[in-house]
């Protein structure tokens, strides 16, 4: 539990921030919505979360393309059953291809690019997707435990970060690399930037009386 709290929300946030580096106008976006809804005269709370579609449309597009395991934890059928004219019999071991529903062509248009717009259909953005389109935290009675506390953690370090700084790339580095590690999902080589303070310095200052 532990160690899906940390590896899921930092590798969803470090894809969102290395495809937004590539497209500027999206991070633009994020940053705008984060000035209006939260301002620059304090933190960003997770009481805000709700009220921040777009960036919560950013990590669940980079969970649809870039999910951190390619194949979802077995399940086993507890009975016979048909679904989309194939036979399941009982007991069978069913894996559901993370990679395959995130990057389905019949349900995703152009689905290797980073479009968070095509999830601002609705009024209140959810990190999951209980139709199995795309999968992050599982679904139904198997599904995540912690999916709140998943979201919570993985939208809180992301709206800080881009609240909190601004994010260049390198001297001399036109264009951030979405290769991805040949032993796994992640980016084949560690995500590093420039960050610049975006937001008053006292806002920078721990305190622990103010929890923030």
């Amino acid at each position: 539990m532990m160690f899906a709290a940390v590896d899921n929300p930092s590798n969803a946030v470090e894809w969102a921030l290395a495809e937004m580096m590539n497209l500027p106008e999206i991070m633009q976006k994020a940053t705008e919505e984060l000035d209006i809804v939260v301002g620059k005269d304090r933190l960003v709370q997770e009481s805000d979360i709700p009220q921040l579609n777009y960036l919560k449309s950013c990590i669940r597009e980079a969970f649809r393309i870039h999910p951190y395991h390619a194949l979802n934890v077995p399940h086993v059928a507890m009975a016979d059953t048909t679904i989309a004219g194939y036979t399941i019999p009982k007991d069978s071991h069913i894996l559901l291809s993370r990679l395959g529903l995130g990057r389905n062509p019949k349900i995703w248009t152009e689905p290797l690019e980073f479009q968070p717009e095509r999830h601002l259909n609705t009024a209140n953005v959810l990190l999951t997707d209980p139709g199995l389109r795309f999968i992050s935290f599982s679904s139904g009675r198997r599904g995540c435990p912690g999916i709140s506390l998943g979201t919570s953690m993985t939208m809180m370090l992301f709206a800080r970060m881009l609240q909190g700084f601004t994010w260049t790339k390198l001297p001399g580095v036109k264009s951030i690399s979405l290769q991805e590690r040949n032993a796994g999902l992640a980016l084949a080589e560690p995500l590093v930037l420039q960050a610049t303070p975006r937001l008053a310095a006292h806002l920078y200052i721990y305190d622990p009386a103010k929890k923030s």
